[in-house]
Formats: structure tokens, sequence, C-alpha cells
């Protein structure tokens, strides 16, 4: 009788949402294609991953953050050292819990993940965010069983798109059955247009700062602002009718649901979410890192799902002038919406989930 081991799959990634969300969407995805797979994720011990893996059922293993050095001073010394000392962790993890591939997501644990895994001649998976790659990924794609990506285009060998694991509730939203009720679960009026703002969970002081002083110019024409401050941000601004100013929504499914056209960032998981739900977008790239955020918007606004503003042009006359038309235009908005829609991915954590359990069974 032939016994069949169940795969064993190591998920590295932590320290921001953006590496964290794709990587639990994945491992539910995983446990519910593949309930006899065993998951185990990496990540460090005070980043995001800390909270919300356990949160979401799964075993955490942590080793130290260790930055590579970008100058010659006292951390690149110490680097060989530390970033050793994690290399042995995770070689001793892959071996004593018989690991059978090593799923990375970025960031500062997936180098020594990818470099054990190399050691220990197993599968790696690599799936990149965004458009512009990270050095961990661009490291650990070099040998590589399978590359995936969240954009077109990413300068990653042997690349494929398909696109940003996300939770069920985001990537399956029937945004118009349920924006009755996502409108008046935030108190606002569901006859009325709502624009979502927010700058992601951290929030955004340009765009908070805008949107409040623009807010009762968007009210006064008849529409309604869902404004998402970011935590700590929302006790100097001030609500009225038709101006709903939270720091945080749990469950984001709610807030898309509820919009008619959004300001965002364009991180890749923002991206890629209003693109998977058809929500039409105002664009404002970060404008500090290596312009990442600018490439991921690139192609929706070029698909016509959305519009692009430099951070440096955003205030509250360019909401009054430019934002609040749109907003008021029902067919550009559902056009731009059908779009967007045309454009996003909405099965991309399905599609990991067997590439890794399959990298996993054929090892």
């Amino acid at each position: 009788m032939t016994t069949h081991t169940p795969p064993r799959i190591l998920l590295a990634g932590g320290g921001s949402a953006g590496h964290v969300s794709p990587l639990l969407a994945t491992a539910a995805q995983i446990t519910r294609r593949s309930p006899e797979a065993e998951v185990l994720v990496l990540g460090t011990p005070d980043g995001l991953e800390t909270d919300l893996v356990p949160a979401a059922g799964y075993e955490l293993a942590t080793i130290e953050k260790v930055p590579f050095p970008r100058r010659p001073d006292g951390a690149a010394l110490r680097f060989p050292g530390r970033f050793g000392g994690t290399l042995r962790q995770v070689r001793t993890l892959l071996r004593e819990r018989g690991i059978g591939a090593v799923a990375g997501f970025g960031g500062y644990v997936c180098p020594p993940a990818y470099l054990a895994a190399a050691t220990a001649r197993l599968p790696v998976v690599v799936h990149e965010a965004n458009r512009r790659p990270g050095l961990a990924n661009r490291l650990g794609a070099r040998r590589a069983a399978a590359v995936l990506t969240a954009f077109e285009g990413t300068p990653l060998p042997r690349a494929r798109r398909i696109g940003m694991p996300m939770r069920e509730g985001i990537a399956h939203l029937d945004r118009a059955a349920r924006r009755e009720e996502a409108v008046a679960s935030f108190g606002l009026d569901p006859a009325r247009p709502v624009l979502l703002a927010t700058g992601g969970s951290l929030g955004a002081q340009r765009l908070n700062a805008a949107v409040a002083a623009a807010a009762g110019a968007f009210t006064d024409a008849g529409a309604q602002i869902l404004h998402v401050t970011g935590r700590g941000k929302a006790e100097e601004i001030r609500e009225h009718p038709g101006y709903r100013v939270v720091e945080y929504v749990s469950a984001m499914e709610d807030a898309y649901a509820a919009a008619d056209l959004a300001l965002t960032r364009s991180g890749a998981g923002t991206v890629s979410e209003l693109t998977a739900v058809g929500l039409p977008a105002v664009l404002v790239p970060l404008p500090i890192g290596n312009g990442e955020q600018a490439l991921n918007g690139q192609e929706v606004v070029a698909a016509g799902g959305a519009l692009m503003v430099p951070d440096a042009e955003l205030d509250a006359a360019h909401l009054r002038e430019q934002v609040l038309p749109l907003l008021q235009d029902e067919p550009r908005r559902l056009a731009m919406a059908e779009s967007a829609r045309a454009f996003g991915i909405t099965d991309a954590a399905e599609v990991m989930a067997d590439v890794v359990t399959g990298v996993a069974r054929r090892a």
C-alpha cells in the first residue's frame, strides 16, 4: 500500500500588509483546496504578521529582520554574522519540519528562506506584488520553480501574471448587490454618490488634509464622502452630514461596496483590489520610494479604469474641480468601472495555492 505524505509548505513574507495579506489569502486557499496540506508561515517578531497570522489560524515562526546594508558602516560589518544566523535558523526549520516547498511574497524574511531552500534543494515559488520587484524576489526568482506576478511586465525571469491573491470577501464582491446595505452601514444615503477616500491603514496626510478641506463642497453639491483617515488620524477632522470620518475599516469590502469612486494611494494591493471589484479610482502615488506606486497604477490608467494625480498636485481645489465632477458623472464612472473590472483578476489566490501545492507534491 502506497502512502502519500501531505505537502508541507513554508510561506515566507511579512512586515507590511502588502506582504502579509496575499500570503494569508494564499494560505486560506491552500487549506480550502488541499485540507491535508500543512502550512507554516515565516515572518519577523515585530511585523503585522505577529497578530494577523495566528488570528487566521496559522503557525508563525519568526527570525530576526536583517536588512541588506546600503552603506559601509557598523551595520554592514555586523551583517554577515547576523544574516548567517537567520540562514541557519531557516535551514534547521526546513529540515525539522520536513518542508517540501517554499513560497515567498517579499520582505526581509525571504532572502534567508530562498537561500536555505536552495541549499536543501527545495523548490521555490515567488510572488511579486509590484511592477518594480524588490531585492528579495529578484534573488529568489533566479532559481524559482515558478515566478508569479500581480502585474504584467514585471522584470523577473519567466514571470507570469496571475494577479494579487486577496481575501474572498473582496475578490468575489458584488458591489451592486451589496451597495445599499453598505452605504447605510456607514450612516450615508444610498441615493447619493459616495467618494471613498483612503490613504491606507496608516493614512496619508496630504489626502487627509485635501479631503477635509474639500468636504463641504462635495456635500453642498449633493455628494457624500467616506473618509478612512488611518489609525489615530481622525481626531482633528470634523464630520458633518454626508461626510463620514472613520480611522479604520476592518472589512474593506464594505467600503468598496459603498463607494462609487475611490481616491487612494496606488499600492499594489489597493490597485489590485480596486480592479477586482470594478471600482473606478483617482490614484495618488506615494511620492517617496523607488516609484513603484506610479508604475503599479500605469496599466489600469491606460486601460481607462482610473486617473492618476501626482501627490504634489492633490489639494482641495483639485478635488473640487476634477474629482467632484467625475463623481457626479455617472455614465463616465460606469465606463471606468467596466474598464477597471476588465483589468482586474479575482482568482489569484486560488491559482497561487494550486501552483504552490503542485510544486510541493512533485517535490
